[in-house]
């Protein structure tokens, strides 16, 4: 299969990440905060990160959209994206840095007889984010803020959808990708849902019927679910927090697959760009 900008992180993979730490982390504690290399998408602040997180019970991890939050006891929460390449596992503590190791946090075991492991953070490119907020005021910071409904929520619909899209004439891919309407859609994603949904990826969101939308929602649901069982999607970087790389590029219908015959009809799948990304679509079935 082609390779088509497989690097940058999506909803599936932070979920996969979240799920494999959540049970190796919860009910420990933090230690001792190791910065190596500040460089990030926005620098490290090494002091405020410590006083934030150094000796505090690790309550709870969640995701919101692509970001990793792990919540700690005094009101702090510990915010982490993986940017195009970033990486965050866990290693026994005497584990030698690695190449990129940007920062790591000692993890204490309920038991202190047992060995303590680290859980480190490497990005060779740099766009990855790590910092503390306190846990109250997350909702209203700026990374936070504008994002929409989160696609695995409770709230999510095609009828949510179809309502944000009455009159828009932008094409109703990017539409999904915007944040700002629904979160964690990206590319690979968007694509594999239209497919599903059998929507053409150019037509505009205003001019959806809302059965169609109500279809599409499902689509949306069903393809992140599928991917988050399957253990994401495997990108050139992507590791859950044992190391583990995901397999549902299998299972992709469209997305990768310019001129392979389509699995419904047989007609050659298409890549065009939309918004200066690859877009994959069957144009028989979808219309």
């Amino acid at each position: 299969m082609a390779q088509y900008n497989l690097r940058m992180p999506e909803l599936p993979e932070i979920e996969v990440l979240k799920r494999s730490l959540e049970p190796q982390l919860v009910g420990r504690r933090f230690g001792t905060v190791r910065v190596r290399d500040p460089r990030l998408r926005e620098p490290v602040d090494a002091r405020r990160l410590r006083r934030h997180c150094r000796d505090r019970e690790i309550l709870g991890l969640r995701r919101r959209s692509k970001y990793l939050l792990v919540d700690l006891e005094g009101g702090y929460t510990l915010v982490v994206h993986l940017g195009m390449s970033g990486r965050l596992t866990l290693a026994p503590a005497e584990t030698p840095a690695e190449a990129h190791e940007h920062l790591s946090f000692g993890v204490i075991e309920r038991d202190r007889r047992y060995r303590r492991r680290k859980l480190r953070f490497r990005d060779p490119r740099r766009f990855g984010l790590v910092l503390s907020l306190q846990t109250r005021s997350l909702d209203g910071d700026r990374h936070f803020a504008h994002l929409g409904v989160e696609p695995l929520g409770e709230r999510f619909s095609g009828r949510l959808l179809a309502r944000a899209a009455e009159g828009r004439r932008v094409a109703v891919k990017s539409f999904l990708m915007d944040a700002r309407q629904v979160v964690g859609v990206g590319n690979i994603y968007a694509c594999e849902a239209l497919f599903r949904s059998g929507i053409h990826p150019f037509r505009a969101a205003g001019r959806i019927s809302r059965k169609r939308w109500d279809r599409l929602g499902d689509a949306i649901v069903d393809v992140l679910g599928d991917a988050i069982r399957q253990g994401g999607t495997t990108l050139n970087d992507f590791a859950d927090g044992d190391g583990n790389v995901g397999y549902f590029q299998v299972a992709l219908d469209v997305y990768g697959r310019e001129a392979e015959p389509c699995t419904l009809c047989s007609r050659p799948i298409r890549r065009e760009i939309l918004a200066n990304r690859s877009t994959f679509y069957c144009p028989g079935c979808q219309r």
